[in-house]
C-alpha cells in the first residue's frame, strides 16, 4: 500500500472509524492494513512501538472497556492498558476472513487508531542522545506516511505519561546534578480526548544532549513531542 492510500485509510480509522456491521464490530482487515505498515517500514524503529488504540470520544477512561477478536469458532481477548491501547496480531487467516474486532460498548462511541510510542525501559534509565534519536525515527516514520503534513515539522522533545493517581517523577541528570522536571495533567497522546493523565515534558532544546534521564516509576507510555 503506498503512502497516500496508507494515509487514507489511516484517516478512515481515526475520523468515521472502520466498517460497521450492525454497530457491533469492525473490521479485522482494516485494521490491519494500517497497522502492518510500521512492521513492514524498513528505516530504523528499534527505539519505537506501535499500538491500536480504542478511544472513547467523549474522554472517558477505558475501564471494563473489552476487545475481542472472533476468528471463526474461537476468540482472542486484545487486553487495553490504561491509554486504550493494545498489541494488534497481525494474523493471516483473520485477514483472509476478514474476522470481526468485537467491542462491548457501541461503536459510535469510540475512535480507533494507531498509536507510536517509544519503548519504555524497565531500568528507568533513558540516555538524552537515544530519547533524541527516539522521536528523530518517530518524525521520519510520520513523513512516509504523510509528508505533507509532517515535512517541516521538527522534534521538540519527549513526554512522559503516568497515571493520574500514579507517581510522576523524572529527573534529568547533569552531570553531577539533578533536576526535577515539572509535571503537569492532560492527554498522552496528541488529539486524544482523555486527558486525564500526569504529564512530565522533557524538551530537547533545554538541555545539552548528553544528560540521562531517570523515571521514579514506569510510564504509561513515551510519546515523541514533534511540532
Amino acid at each position: 500500500m503506498k503512502p497516500l492510500r496508507l494515509l487514507l485509510a489511516w484517516l478512515s480509522l481515526l475520523v468515521t472509524g472502520p466498517t460497521l456491521a450492525q454497530g457491533e464490530w469492525i473490521s479485522y482487515r482494516d485494521a490491519y492494513r494500517v497497522m502492518v505498515q510500521f512492521e513492514k517500514y524498513g528505516k530504523p524503529k528499534h527505539f519505537l512501538q506501535n499500538h491500536y488504540q480504542v478511544s472513547a470520544r467523549d474522554g472517558q477512561a477505558p475501564d471494563g472497556l473489552r476487545l475481542t477478536l472472533n476468528v471463526k469458532a474461537s476468540q482472542l481477548n486484545l487486553p487495553l492498558d490504561a491509554t486504550g491501547r493494545t498489541t494488534f496480531p497481525l494474523l493471516k487467516g483473520a485477514y483472509d476472513e476478514n474476522a470481526a474486532l468485537v467491542l462491548n460498548r457501541k461503536i459510535s462511541q469510540y475512535s480507533f487508531q494507531p498509536r507510536l510510542s517509544i519503548i519504555v525501559r524497565l531500568d528507568g534509565l533513558y540516555e538524552g542522545v537515544d530519547l533524541r534519536s527516539a522521536c528523530d525515527q518517530a518524525l521520519q516514520y510520520q513523513r512516509y506516511l504523510d509528508a505533507a503534513t509532517y515535512g517541516s515539522r521538527r522534534c521538540s522533545g519527549v513526554r512522559f505519561g503516568y497515571l493520574r493517581k500514579g507517581e510522576a517523577q523524572v529527573r534529568v541528570r547533569d552531570g553531577e546534578k539533578e533536576h526535577l522536571l515539572p509535571v503537569s495533567e492532560g492527554a498522552i497522546f496528541d488529539a486524544d480526548p482523555n486527558t486525564g493523565f500526569r504529564l512530565v515534558v522533557y524538551r530537547f532544546q533545554d538541555w545539552p544532549e548528553k544528560v540521562q534521564l531517570i523515571s521514579q516509576n514506569a510510564p504509561l507510555a513515551i510519546v515523541p513531542v514533534i511540532e
